[in-house]
């Protein structure tokens, strides 16, 4: 690989001969592959992975493969079975089991497109706890939308807000990742664009913006609370210059997570900032380049992180109780007689209250009832809790979503299982054929057990009501199909 000069300059004098050696072999090679298994849709008899050649060291659930299949046509995949995610950015499943206890949390991705990070925080914070996801840019907050959505946990909010809107929400976060945008060095190796994209004037620019993002989302980190820092660069302006500004302007302790030397991690180039960061060198580590820090705000945590009995909290539950009584005609709608209560569609309906925006109802888990009517009324929130469905006239046709989160009861409709060809013929959006004996009306389609969404039976044919935006546009079906993992 052709690297740019300046970027030579840049890199090479901090990294070393052996590093920036280690680098270069580690740019010409083939990029490895790796998938995360999702824990929250694990089955109870557990998952194989096919092809897999070793674990991922720092998270039990990740996984390398041999070769790269074409993942798009993997039923599994589009079920939530798991995610396509490369090793480097699974260590913060490491982080957060280093950091967090057993006690609840609230925490915001704040730029988290597409959301891979954002799922692997929900699957290792503890029960209880609530996770914000939020990406600034719309089309790619839509693209969060839908990988959370069929992640499938329901402690989840997704928003498309600014980093400033957040600081001025009136919301307090207990641990606050912030994967900033960056000028995408780690990527050199995957994506050729970037390397003709890389200057050094996107060097200086990443690294202003970077400093402001994090400036305008501190105010809504509690005192004490914990900062994820990530970047996918290795140069130290992005790095560790920032890390030290978030240290010494806004007030953080750098804390040690720790790493065993076998995995190949590499600490500070800064001269003179000797704290313990985590660098992902292609060559070096077994995955894409990546920089991760963790701060903790200076102030005092209280009992817990999450710290219910804290000021900061109570007042949330203040605003968000008060905000609930002049809103409360979008919380609790009635149903009458004609209309089916989508409520009962979950497995614990007595844990959620029902919400309707417009003609869209959506089930609220009741622990953070609070928090989602703050987030309501001064953030753009896209998803949150459950998708339960849309009113049309007196029916309620069923939510993607609600298929395919872990709070679905699987007793609310009929199910059809279909093959491989089914399966694929129903993600792109065609007609999907339905055994002869099923009733009429909404029928869950199902690969393998795992529920993929709904059809509408009306007798002669079933509509397919898989979203448009969600569907495979290719018509190409890869020889023998694809299936990287499956129920053991």
């Amino acid at each position: 690989m052709t690297l740019p000069e300046d970027f030579i300059n840049l890199v090479g004098p901090v990294m070393g001969q052996r590093l920036f050696a280690g680098l270069r072999r580690g740019l010409d090679a083939e990029p490895v592959v790796s998938i995360r298994l999702n824990a929250v849709k694990r089955p109870a008899a557990g998952l194989r992975v096919d092809g897999a050649s070793e674990c991922v060291e720092w998270c039990k659930d990740g996984f390398y493969l041999e070769t790269r299949p074409n993942f798009t046509f993997d039923p599994m995949m589009h079920a939530g079975m798991y995610y396509v995610q490369e090793a480097s950015s699974m260590f913060l499943d490491h982080v957060l089991r280093r950091c967090l206890d057993s006690r609840p949390v609230r925490m915001l991705d704040l730029c988290a497109a597409p959301g891979g990070k954002s799922t692997v925080a929900r699957a290792v914070l503890p029960q209880g706890s609530l996770l914000v996801s939020n990406e600034p840019l719309r089309p790619r907050a839509q693209v969060l939308a839908e990988n959370m959505q069929k992640f499938g946990h329901p402690d989840v909010i997704v928003t498309n807000s600014y980093p400033q809107d957040f600081g001025r929400s009136g919301l307090c976060f207990d641990v606050m990742l912030a994967d900033v945008p960056c000028s995408g060095e780690g990527m050199f190796r995957k994506d050729s664009e970037a390397v003709a994209a890389w200057s050094m004037q996107a060097v200086e620019k990443c690294s202003a913006l970077q400093r402001e993002i994090v400036a305008e989302a501190w105010p809504c980190l509690r005192p004490g609370g914990l900062l994820v820092y990530s970047t996918c660069t290795f140069n130290t302006k992005e790095n560790e210059e920032n890390v030290k500004f978030i240290c010494e302007e806004l007030g953080a302790d750098v804390i040690d997570v720790g790493a065993e030397v076998s995995w190949g991690i590499t600490g500070s180039l800064l001269s003179g900032f000797d704290v313990p960061v985590y660098r992902f060198i292609p060559g070096i580590t077994k995955g894409e380049g990546l920089f991760m820090a963790v701060m903790r705000k200076h102030g005092q945590a209280g009992s817990s992180i999450a710290g219910d009995d804290e000021e900061t909290s109570g007042n949330v539950r203040k605003a968000g109780k008060s905000l609930l009584r002049r809103n409360k005609n979008t919380v609790k709608p009635r149903f009458d007689n004609a209309k089916p209560n989508p409520a009962r569609w979950l497995a614990s309906p007595e844990e959620y209250e029902v919400t309707v925006c417009g003609d869209i109802l959506t089930a609220v888990p009741r622990s953070w009832i609070d928090t989602y009517v703050i987030a309501e009324a001064g953030l753009k929130v896209m998803t949150a809790g459950v998708p339960l469905g849309k009113i049309k006239g007196k029916d309620v046709i069923p939510a993607q979503g609600l298929a395919l989160s872990a709070a679905f009861s699987a007793d609310a409709f009929c199910p059809a299982d279909l093959d491989y060809y089914g399966a694929i013929n129903y993600l792109r959006r065609e007609a999907v054929i339905l055994p002869p004996q099923m009733p009429r009306g909404y029928i869950l389609v199902r690969y393998k057990g795992m529920p993929l969404g709904f059809v509408k039976n009306i007798g002669n044919r079933a509509n397919n009501l898989y979203p448009a935006e969600w569907k495979i546009k290719s018509t190409h079906i890869p020889e023998g199909g694809c299936c990287v993992v499956e129920p053991k």
